[in-house]
């Protein structure tokens, strides 16, 4: 896929037109609030089309308000079971399956090469950096791609969907805590496919939500808030 196109920007326009027409005048609906905040950042990673970095890293902040739950009542899960959970509810409303043609017509290849990829994986990082446990890295590694491999063979999406993101979020931490050069030629392959793929994905997740209005998609950690009123909107 060419740097240039990683958007259907038919797609956004009509995600931006929908929302303004059915939620963007319901303030302190939940649903509404996730979908403002993803869609905003969503118009800067299309005007970056250019620049993978920035796609991927725009991407990742749309998707994480879409997603990210309020824990302040003390329970804090594993990044791993948040995506499950959310990819468990959003491949059940996927009627259309949407996002299994997504993984299946589209991108098969880019996520074997990402999958396949221990630059992007957790516990490489863990044993190479001196963390003890972590020296059978490499049965993890393998492992895990034929999770993989038998997920792809029965089309399990949730669980490729929760192992794709979970090397994503690798790379995510990678770029966003500074472990990576903006542009460098080290990480291009994981960059180019992974900004691909969170193009392509989390506006499809947008559209199942806003399908899906009445569904519970839980409280956002930060919600807005009326400052003058100290209140909650």
């Amino acid at each position: 896929m060419s740097p240039t196109r990683f958007f259907d920007r038919p797609l956004i326009d009509n995600l931006n037109s929908r929302y303004w027409a059915e939620l963007g005048g319901h303030r302190g609906n939940v649903l509404s609030l996730r979908l403002r905040r993803s869609l905003s950042w969503l118009t800067p990673a299309v005007a970056q089309e250019d620049d993978p970095d920035s796609v991927f890293i725009f991407c990742w902040i749309a998707f994480n308000a879409l997603y990210v739950e309020d824990s302040s009542g003390g329970r804090r899960d594993s990044e791993r079971q948040i995506f499950d959970a959310y990819f468990s509810k959003i491949i059940g409303l996927d009627e259309n399956n949407a996002v299994y043609s997504a993984i299946w017509q589209n991108f098969t290849g880019p996520i074997r090469v990402l999958l396949n990829n221990r630059y992007v994986f957790e516990p490489f990082w863990k044993h190479y950096n001196g963390v003890d446990g972590y020296e059978n890295w490499e049965t993890r590694f393998e492992a895990s791609k034929r999770r993989v491999r038998s997920a792809l063979a029965t089309t399990d999406t949730v669980r490729v969907l929760t192992t794709m993101f979970d090397r994503l979020y690798v790379l995510r931490n990678q770029m966003i805590h500074g472990g990576a050069t903006w542009d460098g030629s080290v990480n291009r392959r994981q960059v180019n496919d992974g900004a691909a793929i969170m193009a392509f994905l989390v506006p499809l997740f947008i559209e199942l939500m806003m399908d899906n209005p009445k569904e519970d998609w839980g409280k956002p950690y930060y919600p807005s808030i009326d400052f003058d009123a100290d209140r909650r909107v």
